[in-house]
């Protein structure tokens, strides 16, 4: 919300960075919008001034570097068009090259920067655009050859701009001498910084800040951001804490009665379940069980893929006729494969909400695993999930979080990554032998929303689908792996 009296905000035709700006850009001012070469400050320019041409105001970009060619490539790329654009180059003729224009008794900058102004003053006085593009400062500063003179000339630059009431971008590729950054950050009405990491490996990721917004407040802190066709997609940074809230939860039934059961009823709607257990337990196929049954009370849910291929998870799901096909095709399901070494957390956070925005209420992230993979830095994969978590469970999601542990039996078995303090529950899957038989079985290790049972199940897969047997009594060790029998008491049946 504006405080009274104060301008509309002027989006910069970026959704995400206006979030992250409270609403957008407040006009009449200067934005520096800084970054190396290749993290998207022309494209930024363009779909600001793109946004402007929507909006039926007059804009122009002034280019120090690149041709109206150059940049009419970039725009087509995007699928701008640069029709409404008014491009102004400000750029040295091939005469410069000649012997007879080389400067002999005058520094360069003595006379190129005073002509350089006087075209760029001209171009603005004769347009009256309400929102400019300056590309880029790099050739300002160059140009201007002192610190002293850069900084006095930016700011009667911005006295020129203010007093013809236009908005204006300054982009700045950090190629010149670092003292001018500080100095035109410190003049800037707001700073945008644009970033890129280079991975070890998959693709590079892209951050963008706020450094400074007077006068408003906005999201800080670094948020991710890709390139794509139609310019920069930006995904702000989730925080759980904008949407907290105190709501009745209910429970939601696994479709299996001996597991609600086990369960003490079913799992809460807003809570969030690890589902443990070593490779090819059933882990993944007992996830497809919640999604199953969620959809068959006309739920819609959705589902995120880091390992399995969508087309394995079909088939097996199909092997245990659970309808996730089906559910699919009427589209009360939707299944995303995530490729961890080309998404960053923020573009992945980002699909999450989207799904709950469009009604899912049942989440599977298969695996942990997968999501440890798609965050550079080990240290924040916690803060990333808590984040998720609390906001997934503020908008009443059951969430449904797969770990593959390493190992197949005994009590050594370990996670790349321990999830167990922040899921609300955790259902654990084992193996055991049993007289020359593999057999599985299920138990919860810890339920935040109810009671529950404190026994071991029996655990099995079959074309009639997932079955939660009897209580395994009988057996002493059956989460070792290698069970003694008890003497005196029953052991259940395989196929109870």
């Amino acid at each position: 919300m504006n405080p009274a009296g104060a301008p509309d905000l002027l989006s910069t035709g970026i959704a995400g960075l206006d979030v992250i700006l409270g609403g957008g850009l407040t006009p009449h001012r200067i934005y520096l919008v800084e970054g190396e070469p290749g993290t998207g400050k022309t494209t930024t320019g363009l779909q600001f001034l793109n946004e402007g041409v929507r909006s039926g105001e007059r804009v122009l970009y002034i280019t120090l570097a690149e041709s109206r060619e150059e940049l009419a490539a970039v725009a087509r790329s995007h699928g701008i068009d640069v029709a409404g654009i008014h491009i102004h180059e400000v750029l040295p003729t091939e005469d410069l090259l000649a012997a007879e224009q080389q400067y002999t008794t005058f520094h360069p900058s003595e006379v190129e920067m005073a002509s350089t102004l006087k075209l760029i003053l001209a171009a603005v006085d004769e347009l009256k655009p309400s929102r400019i593009v300056l590309d880029s400062l790099s050739e300002l500063q160059l140009l201007a050859d002192s610190p002293l003179r850069y900084r006095r000339q930016v700011l009667a630059l911005k006295q020129f701009f203010s007093n013809r009431q236009c908005t204006v971008l300054l982009l700045d590729d950090r190629t010149s001498s670092a003292s001018g950054d500080l100095q035109v950050r410190s003049i800037a009405h707001g700073v945008i910084q644009l970033d890129h990491l280079v991975k070890d490996y998959g693709a590079e990721r892209r951050r963008i800040r706020v450094v400074k917004f007077r006068g408003r407040s906005f999201l800080g802190g670094m948020h991710d951001y890709n390139l794509v066709r139609g310019g920069l997609a930006v995904h702000p940074r989730l925080v759980a804490a904008q949407s907290r809230g105190i709501t009745d939860r209910k429970q939601m039934s696994t479709g299996l009665p001996k597991l609600d059961q086990l369960l003490g009823g079913g799992i809460e709607q807003g809570t969030s379940t690890l589902v443990v257990g070593p490779p090819g337990t059933g882990k993944s196929s007992l996830a497809s069980q919640f999604v199953a049954a969620a959809i068959a009370k006309g739920e819609r849910a959705a589902i995120f893929l880091f390992e399995e291929s969508a087309s394995n998870m079909l088939h097996r799901s199909d092997g245990l006729n659970l309808g996730i096909r089906e559910a699919m095709e009427s589209g009360a399901l939707t299944v995303q494969q995530v490729d961890p070494a080309e998404l960053s957390p923020g573009q992945f956070s980002a699909a999450v909400c989207k799904a709950v925005e469009a009604g899912a209420k049942v989440v599977v992230i298969d695996s942990l695993n997968g999501f440890l993979n798609a965050v550079p830095d080990e240290r924040f994969l916690t803060t990333h999930l808590h984040e998720l978590l609390t906001y997934l469970g503020q908008h009443q999601v059951m969430t449904v979080l797969v770990a593959v542990q390493q190992g197949m039996l005994g009590g050594q078995m370990s996670s790349a990554m321990d999830a167990s303090y922040i899921a609300d529950n955790v259902l654990m899957l084992r193996y055991f032998e049993d007289n020359g038989e593999i057999r599985q079985a299920v138990s919860v290790f810890k339920k935040r929303g109810s009671v529950h049972e404190r026994t071991i199940r029996a655990f099995s897969m079959s074309s009639k689908g997932i079955e939660v047997g009897e209580i395994l009594r009988g057996y002493r060790g059956v989460l070792t792996g290698v069970p003694l029998p008890v003497a005196g008491l029953a052991v259940p049946d395989a196929k109870s």
